[in-house]
C-alpha cells in the first residue's frame, strides 16, 4: 500500500535523494522546498519556508487533504551560515536555528497529529556527525544539530504509546553542494574517515527508508550514524 510521505528540503542533495527513494518504493510523495522544485514522480510539490510554522501548517494541512493521513515524515530541510563564533552574526546563527531546528519541530509538530489519529507513523530527523565532532565555523550548525537529537528522544516517548517511531539520522561527510563549499576543513575530515571517500546522498535515503519501513519498527529514539565511521558509532 502506498504511503504518505513528506520530506522536507527536497529540491536537490540529500532531500532529493530521499523523495526520490520514496517514488521508486511506489509511495505518495509530498515535497516541500523554498523552490517549489522536486524530484520527477513526486505526487505534490509545495513552496514552504519551514522557518515560518504558518507556511508549514497550511502545507501539511493541504497534503493531509489530498493524500490522507502522513505516514512519514523526514525532517531534512538546512542551511549553513559558516564563521568563527567570534565573527558570526547574529543573523548567521538566527537563521540556521530557524531553519534546521525551528523548521523541524514545526514540520514534525504539523505531521505527527495525524499520526497520532491514525495510531502509527514514522518521523526522521535529518542531523549531522558535526555537533559530535566539534567543527569549527560550524557553532550554529552544530547546535541546532544537537538540538534534533533532544528533540527526537522527548518527541519518541511522547508519541510511542500511539506505535510512532521518531529517529534522527546523522550524515557525515556526504558529497553534495553543501559540504562543497566547506572548502580545505572538508579536506581535513575526509582525511579522517576510515573508509576513505564520501558518501553519496542515496546511502542516507537507503537508511531513512529503513527507519521508515517496518523492519525499523522496534527502533525509536535512536541516532544513526551514516558517515563512513568518521564519528565511530558516536
Amino acid at each position: 500500500m502506498s504511503r504518505h510521505v513528506i520530506v522536507t528540503g527536497a529540491s536537490r542533495g540529500i532531500g532529493a535523494a530521499i523523495a526520490q527513494y520514496f517514488v521508486e518504493n511506489g509511495d505518495h510523495v509530498v515535497a516541500f522546498s523554498r523552490s517549489a522544485e522536486a524530484p520527477p514522480g513526486c505526487a505534490k510539490s509545495f513552496a514552504v519556508d519551514v522557518a515560518d510554522s504558518a507556511s508549514v501548517n497550511d502545507a501539511v494541512k493541504a497534503a493531509i487533504e489530498e493524500f490522507g493521513p502522513v505516514d512519514v515524515a523526514v525532517m531534512n530541510a538546512g542551511v549553513t551560515r559558516d564563521g568563527l563564533a567570534m565573527r558570526m552574526s547574529d543573523e548567521q546563527w538566527r537563521d540556521v536555528l530557524s531553519t534546521n531546528l525551528d523548521g523541524a519541530f514545526f514540520t514534525a509538530r504539523a505531521t505527527m497529529a495525524s499520526m497520532v489519529r491514525a495510531r502509527k507513523g514514522s518521523l526522521i530527523f535529518i542531523g549531522s556527525v558535526s555537533p559530535f565532532l566539534g567543527v569549527p565555523g560550524q557553532a550554529n550548525y552544530a547546535a541546532a544539530k544537537a538540538g534534533l537529537v533532544g528533540l527526537a528522544r522527548a518527541l519518541a516517548k511522547e508519541v510511542a504509546s500511539r506505535s510512532i517511531t521518531v529517529n534522527v539520522v546523522a550524515p557525515g561527510l556526504i558529497d553534495t553542494d553543501m559540504t562543497a563549499e566547506l572548502g580545505a576543513a572538508r579536506d581535513s575530515m575526509l582525511a579522517m574517515i576510515p573508509l576513505g571517500h564520501l558518501g553519496e546522498a542515496s546511502d542516507i535515503a537507503g537508511v531513512v527508508g529503513f527507519l521508515a519501513s517496518n523492519h525499523a519498527r522496534y527502533i525509536t529514539g535512536a541516532v544513526l550514524a551514516v558517515d563512513g565511521g568518521l564519528a565511530l558509532g558516536l
